[in-house]
């Protein structure tokens, strides 16, 4: 499904266990302070897996390695439509330096449920616990 690059946004999901990695936004702006499966915006010039590449990059220090999609939604920003993918993503390293978030940590999608978490990312987790519970035998 190939959309207009200015539309389309990527969510990086990395499981350890039941648990996902997730961070929480720096104040300031319309997610500030507020949980996420980290990622952003897809540049022009890049491919769903560059743009993850390039985001961890950024606001960990840290290089990741790109899987498969895993999870797709739908949501409006600004009164225009985006899309947002989310693809497995190995950390091979914890030593982050956050330049956009306050915190991570690891978090059952129950936990992730209660927490203050972006709107566009909660929409991926239906498809999330059906690969979560694929991969588990469940």
């Amino acid at each position: 499904m190939e959309r207009d690059k200015k539309q389309r946004s990527v969510a990086g999901i990395c499981i350890k266990g039941e648990k996902l990695f997730i961070a929480k936004r720096i104040p300031g702006g319309s997610m500030g302070e507020r949980w996420e499966f980290p990622g952003g915006k897809v540049e022009a010039e890049e491919s769903d897996q560059d743009a993850l590449i390039r985001e961890y990059k950024e606001e960990f220090g840290v290089p990741v390695t790109v899987g498969p999609c895993i999870a797709t939604s739908e949501f409006e920003h600004h009164q225009q439509k985006r899309y947002l993918f989310a693809y497995l993503v190995h950390i091979p390293d914890l030593q982050f330096e956050m330049t956009e978030h306050t915190q991570y940590r690891w978090a059952t999608l129950d936990e992730i449920k209660e927490l203050n978490f972006a709107d566009s990312d909660k929409k991926l987790i239906p498809d999330i616990a059906h690969y979560l519970q694929n991969i588990q035998g469940n």
